[in-house]
């Protein structure tokens, strides 16, 4: 199999009666293990992007689709959503439309009995995804009784129950609070870390993912602006507003210091990293 987990070459994309593409001229690889996250303004493209690594692009959403769309060197256009989704699990934003049960327990057996997993598997892998998000006291919980942020573990321990190689979140923090989306991507990092999934998300919130990812993707009017390491993006924090990418206040302060010749280390992300730097002109060891 591919050493990358998505591959795209010249991808475009117009949604049937769009009057622009969406996504124009994609050219992007995503090895396996790699922590991902995609950031732009609404209307970017980056939930089609998104969309082309699920399937949901081009066999639900159809319209004018040019290029290659690889998962896992499986032809997206070739081959089924069923089969494109046993790699590549997806948490929409929508989490309550979602949710196909009434109870936590049936909610993840759900996708295990539709994909046909052996009987014997099924409870150990209910366990397992439950104990994975830290969820085990919520299984025989309604969902209707369980708050934004547990609703968005149970989603996640439903994906995982079904073990894919990738998953993709489309803005699965946008209803929580700060303690609730960190608890999130804390989750996330470490099944990216300790189990080696493949994780790429689409987030609004550029001080979570410049914590948590290791890559971060600009996308502006179905393009792709930027694609590195998170400070070398952030860098450009004013490219970054004029794409209607607002940076950490911390960033802007270390792009403005470096421009005038104050301070030539890497962008802090965190305030204790912007603590540190701040220290160390004041004291003149920059």
């Amino acid at each position: 199999m591919s050493k990358a987990m998505v591959q795209t070459k010249e991808l475009c994309f117009k949604y049937k009666d769009g009057k622009e593409f969406a996504l124009e001229n994609i050219g992007l690889t995503i090895e396996k293990g790699e922590f991902v996250g995609i950031i732009g303004s609404s209307g970017a493209g980056k939930t089609s992007l998104l969309y082309t690594m699920n399937g949901v692009i081009p066999h639900h959403y159809r319209g004018d689709f040019y290029g290659e769309v690889l998962v896992d060197g499986l032809d997206t256009v070739d081959n089924t959503m069923d089969r494109i989704s046993r790699l590549s699990g997806s948490v929409f934003q929508d989490i309550d439309g979602q949710m196909v049960a009434t109870l936590v327990e049936d909610e993840i057996l759900f996708g295990l009995e539709n994909y046909g997993i052996p009987r014997d598997e099924i409870e150990s892998r209910v366990n397992e995804a439950l104990e994975k998000v830290g969820i085990t006291h919520l299984r025989y919980r309604t969902i209707s009784s369980l708050s934004g942020g547990e609703k968005q573990k149970v989603a996640l321990c439903a994906i995982l129950a079904l073990k894919p190689q990738m998953l993709l979140l489309d803005e699965p923090t946008a209803e929580l609070d700060p303690q609730s989306s960190q608890q999130i991507f804390r989750i996330l990092k470490e099944l990216n870390e300790k189990e080696g999934l493949t994780v790429v998300i689409v987030e609004q919130k550029i001080m979570l993912l410049s914590e948590f990812v290791k890559r971060l993707i600009v996308m502006e009017k179905g393009k792709i602006l930027f694609d590195d390491e998170v400070r070398e993006v952030l860098k450009h924090s004013q490219a970054l507003y004029e794409a209607g990418v607002n940076c950490p206040r911390v960033v802007s302060l270390s792009n403005a210091l470096t421009q005038r010749g104050l301070y030539k280390g890497p962008a802090p992300i965190h305030l204790d990293e912007a603590e540190t730097m701040v220290k160390e002109i004041l004291h003149g060891k920059i």
